[in-house]
């Protein structure tokens, strides 16, 4: 059972004490969420902490004619980034932030056009600009590289701009929220029972983890309580995520030192995931199976099958691995440092390979499972691929301990009801990446009045640059390969 989110309306004179209460205590922010109430702006803060799982929401409500809020970017680097997404989609404006440019919207965007507030209408002329304030790094010798926003290949967009003597990386700064699409706004309106389907889409490659995110909050909102063979077949389809995603990423880490060998049994491995997804659950992306009040399976998958391709993958890493030219090139290259990680909030592989010990299926549990922690303590490349690699075997073992103790339907669905009043919840999951948080408001008639959504990209995208410094520029595509972040999870 999860815990009920404590919720403790705050006043601005009220708002840092808080926070630095809860940050003392050891809790972390999950997200800031704004909300239009007409008259009036809402903004909430989430607080949340493991052993044992806590939940803390303050909300603070402004005037909407000149809405303010004390900044807390003193206090958690994460609030400032999260202020500045406010200021942009809500025109709140965090009062004594050190930086309060802007972050969602580019610079051709309307000036003052904030088009999550509910009469923002249609943005009008946007503004015809080449130029972007990047913080230029000067000197001897200092030229500037410029990368995308548009790839070649399938990558989604992002611009990189690199400030560089000779191949040394001085300084590297991300521009992102190339592909913003309104997807919280898209949310507002809809059947809390019939949403999941946007939830999917958030970010492709994650769509189970944020189908159980999205359900999870919906049935927190409406006080629905699941069976825990319900949680376990949930718990099982997150971990086939994770499995087909960590094989990519260990052979396309191989291929980015030039080891296509590797990186063609590891696609094979991938795709061997895949198929067996589309034989549980219909869909080779698990699509459909998570749903507020339910899950459904066509089958369990073959628990031997799964062992064969962790020890598949167990000998791929080896071959890579005992490679000393591939070693050299993963061992020290773009370390992040565990502090800068701490400092940054990171989540997920990225967190633990640099020494901090997160998990949401521990911190934040739906139902008892015997989870492995997977750490390393270096914070290189090196230490990204051995965590995702020792994951992926951890993640095996969880799947055959959920396989071979199911008992009951492979499908179950709950009748959600319908709320008397204006409801809200919290989802916690963690993801293949990292932690993913949904928070909902469902209106008294079940339309869903405001999501918000914090994918573990959010966290980790500002980390990139701070472990690509004093690094060189081919190193960046191994690097960028290590964390590889969702560009759509972050720009929603």
């Amino acid at each position: 059972m999860s815990p009920i989110t404590h919720a403790q309306q705050i006043t601005e004179a009220e708002l840092i004490g808080t926070v630095t209460g809860l940050l003392t205590e050891g809790f972390r922010l999950a997200l800031v969420a704004a909300h239009d109430d007409g008259d009036s702006l809402r903004v909430v803060y989430l607080f949340v902490a493991g052993h044992p799982d806590r939940r803390t929401e303050l909300t603070l409500t402004v005037p909407a004619d000149n809405p303010t809020i004390p900044s807390l970017a003193g206090l958690s680097f994460q609030a400032g980034r999260f202020e500045r997404e406010i200021l942009d989609l809500y025109g709140i404006t965090p009062v004594g932030h050190p930086q309060p440019r802007r972050l969602v919207r580019h610079a051709h965007w309307p000036q003052d056009w904030h088009p999550m507030r509910n009469d923002a209408g249609a943005p009008g002329e946007f503004i015809a600009t080449e130029h972007f304030p990047f913080l230029s790094v000067d000197g001897t010798g200092v030229y500037e590289i410029p990368v995308g926003p548009v790839h070649a290949g399938l990558i989604e967009p992002g611009h990189f701009r690199f400030s560089v003597v000779g191949e040394s990386i001085l300084r590297l700064k991300a521009r992102l929220w190339f592909v913003h699409r309104g997807v919280e706004r898209l949310f507002q309106g809809r059947d809390a029972a019939a949403a999941v389907d946007l939830a999917e889409r958030i970010s492709g490659d994650t769509s189970a983890g944020h189908a159980l995110a999205h359900s999870l909050a919906v049935e927190e909102a409406l006080g629905v309580e699941l069976e825990e063979p319900v949680h376990r077949l949930r718990a099982l389809l997150i971990e086939l995520e994770r499995l087909y995603n960590h094989a990519a990423d260990l052979g396309a880490l191989a291929n980015d030192v030039g080891f296509g060998l590797a990186n063609a049994h590891a696609q094979r491995v991938r795709e061997l995931v895949l198929r067996i997804n589309a034989q549980v659950t219909g869909h080779r992306l698990l699509r459909g199976a998570i749903s507020p009040g339910g899950v459904a399976l066509q089958a369990l998958p073959d628990a031997d099958r799964l062992q064969e391709l962790a020890d598949d993958v167990a000998e791929i890493a080896e071959l890579t691995l005992g490679n000393s030219v591939i070693y050299d090139r993963f061992a020290g290259t773009s370390v992040l440092h565990r502090d800068d990680a701490v400092a940054m909030g990171t989540l997920g592989y990225v967190a633990r390979a640099s020494g901090i010990v997160t998990d949401a299926r521990l911190d934040h549990p739906t139902v008892d499972l015997p989870i492995t922690e997977v750490t390393a303590t270096a914070g290189d490349v090196l230490a990204r691929y051995t965590v995702r690699r020792d994951e992926f075997a951890a993640s095996v073992a969880l799947c055959r301990n959920i396989i071979d103790g199911h008992h009951g339907p492979l499908e179950v669905r709950t009748q959600l009801p319908a709320p008397a009043s204006p409801c809200r919840g919290v989802g916690i999951v963690e993801g293949w990446r990292g932690a993913i948080v949904h928070r909902v408001e469902i209106a008294g008639g079940g339309m869903i009045s405001r999501a918000k959504i914090v994918d573990p990209s959010w966290f980790n995208w500002p980390a990139l640059p701070v472990a690509m410094a004093e690094t060189i520029v081919p190193d960046f595509p191994l690097t960028n390969k290590s964390f590889n972040l969702s560009y759509a999870g972050n720009d929603l």
